[in-house]
């Protein structure tokens, strides 16, 4: 039976290491020593995907080198922040599952990739619109596993599909990188304006401006166009920004009560991958020239610079222009 390897123990990692061990088999890494233990022995993981019953025949350690003996595929659930040590420690085909950039440095998964597995390396990334609780009780979901080496997408999206999970591939690795991380951005200006009251044509009237934003800055950095309006562009958007299960919608519902970022972040309990995304996507798109008002103004309430209801008043106040 084919091995796979899931580094990252949280509600996503947890999620696809259950899925995929009825028909692989899978180790899950975990960090904490304590926290291996505690999953390995009650099979639930209550802190990130309470309720989920951990399948018997996944193997659960916080030993690298034994999760990732053998190996076929690794998989990288850690958040973005994570990312950089442990690929510096995998020589193995690897796919990550975290969206967003790097805080500080600005840079997409697949570059931080480049600098600590090295160019040549068989890796590429997994994005779509997937709640990880919906996952793990084997609900029906469709994901975009993106590579710039096709031989390697083609050939990881196969070992994955399966069962309630269907998995396409695609070459746009940029693409349904920037799709990804830009989404979570979105998600927050969602839950900003739901908070607000502004009601349902204002958010999809934000969703879907949001979106061309999205695809102009995809295109700036080299994404295809069509990317943007499939499973890791509109399909993630969709549901980061209107599920309740996401945290970046959450966290824009709770600055809209006046609740400070800090005190919404201590209390959250997982990573909301938009707060840390929204100061580089505003940083690049001022690089590239892109007009991205939404994002802007998400990135305003973050910094403490706007209050959300003075950020939607700017963003109506615009001057009219041609939809493009």
């Amino acid at each position: 039976m084919t091995r796979v390897a899931v580094l990252g123990a949280g509600a996503w990692g947890t999620a696809i290491a259950a899925v995929l061990s009825a028909r692989l088999e899978v180790a899950l890494w975990a960090r904490d020593p304590a926290q291996a233990t505690t999953i390995s022995s009650s099979r639930r993981n209550e802190r990130y995907l309470p309720g989920i019953e951990l399948p018997g025949q996944v193997r659960v350690s916080a030993e690298l080198p034994v999760v990732l003996q053998k190996a076929a595929l690794v998989l990288a659930a850690t958040p973005v922040a994570g990312l950089r040590e442990v690929l510096s420690k995998v020589k193995l085909p690897l796919v990550w599952l975290c969206k967003g950039f790097e805080e500080g440095s600005g840079l997409l998964p697949h570059e931080i990739a480049a600098q600590t597995m090295g160019a040549q390396a068989r890796c590429g990334a997994l994005s779509g619109p997937s709640f990880a609780a919906e996952v793990a009780r084997g609900l029906p979901c469709a994901l975009t596993l993106a590579s710039k080496d096709a031989a390697f997408a083609r050939e990881a999206a196969a070992m994955l599909h399966g069962g309630r999970m269907r998995i396409y591939y695609s070459t746009d690795l940029v693409g349904v990188e920037v799709a990804g991380a830009v989404k979570n951005v979105l998600a927050i200006a969602a839950g900003i304006s739901d908070g607000l009251g502004l009601g349902f044509n204002a958010r999809a009237a934000l969703l879907t401006r949001g979106l061309a934003e999205m695809a102009r800055l995809g295109a700036a950095l080299g994404g295809a166009p069509e990317t943007f309006f499939g499973l890791a562009g509109a399909g993630d958007l969709i549901l980061t920004a209107t599920g309740d299960l996401s945290r970046n919608r959450r966290v824009g519902l709770e600055l809209a009560q006046g609740r400070s970022l800090a005190d919404i972040l201590a209390h959250l309990g997982h990573v909301a991958e938009g707060v840390r995304s929204a100061k580089e996507v505003a940083r690049l798109a001022r690089a590239k020239a892109v007009d991205m008002p939404v994002s802007d103004a998400v990135n305003a309430v973050l910094d403490q610079r706007l209050a959300p209801a003075k950020a939607v008043e700017l963003l109506l106040s615009r001057d009219p222009k041609q939809e493009r």
